[in-house]
């Protein structure tokens, strides 16, 4: 795993001291190579040896290692990730930067989801969909609408889908929810109280609640019994959403494709509900 991925995952469960580490040289790495251990520990305020220590957390013999390693993925994924100028639409080459940093942007964030995602978790979340005599699937906002398209896609698997917007309507239907039925519920940042009521209504229905949020602490993720997350950094706050959906959708991607090749009887149903669409649109 990219060492800058490493960090990034193990930060929910670093300590104070840590957490300072790792958060500068996520929002740093491309002038890590400037710093020594001694200049990082006086930047941060902190002892030379804990920075030596948390090199070695991570496996390295030692801090030039780690900052060795982080300049390799750093150049691999193009260079320095500081703020990018807004190019003039009149250069020439602006419109090819542009295209090409957003396809680098994208295949990053979808590579370090991919990383941050054993196939284990992923196998385990599709089986306990396929399982499920329901599935209740929720989102507010942006989160919505890929609850509302990933609903339908397990509609066309032949799963018994239930899908609200409305928290109000959610709620009133988890009255429905029976042992084993599986709560999907999308949140990306997954802070919202109503999010983290309707999941305990739904464990104390001895349902499964499995959250789809970035990877970051957050409470809705905290009492999941399953979780995916999404991995999507910039510097710019418009490119970086543009990288969450494409990351997450990457993600719930895969699962719909596991569970079709992983489960004959739900790829038989798919084709034989497509197969009545197109009969519709024909009609």
């Amino acid at each position: 795993m990219p060492p800058l991925v490493k960090i990034r995952s193990e930060r929910d469960h670093m300590s104070a001291i840590e957490r300072r580490i790792a958060d500068f040289i996520l929002e740093n790495a491309h002038l890590l190579r400037d710093y020594s251990s001694q200049q990082l520990a006086s930047a941060l305020g902190i002892s030379q040896s804990s920075v030596v220590k948390f090199a070695q957390k991570f496996g390295f013999k030692g801090y030039p290692d780690l900052k060795f390693s982080i300049g390799e993925a750093v150049a691999r994924n193009g260079g320095d990730p500081q703020p990018r100028q807004i190019d003039s639409p009149d250069e020439p080459d602006a419109y090819q930067r542009l295209e090409a940093g957003l396809r680098r942007g994208k295949a990053a964030a979808e590579e370090e989801t991919r990383l941050l995602n054993p196939p284990a978790n992923i196998e385990h979340i599709a089986g306990l969909i396929h399982q499920a005599d329901k599935v209740f699937v929720y989102g507010l906002g942006d989160d919505g609408l890929f609850a509302r398209e990933f609903a339908m896609r397990l509609s066309l698997l032949g799963v018994l889908t239930v899908h609200h917007a409305d928290p109000i309507l959610m709620m009133a239907n988890l009255s429905a929810a029976r042992p084993g039925d599986v709560l999907l519920v999308f949140s990306e940042f997954g802070k919202l109280p109503t999010l983290s009521q309707i999941s305990r209504q739904f464990q104390d229905a001895e349902g499964k609640v499995v959250s789809i949020t970035r990877h970051t602490s957050n409470p809705l993720r905290a009492h999941a019994d399953a979780s995916l997350v999404v991995s999507a950094h910039d510097s710019a706050p418009h490119v970086e959403a543009l990288l969450y959906r494409s990351s997450l959708q990457y993600l719930l991607d895969v699962l719909f494709v596991l569970l079709c090749h992983n489960h004959d009887d739900r790829h038989r149903q798919l084709n034989i509900n497509l197969e009545r669409i197109q009969h519709l649109l024909d009609s």
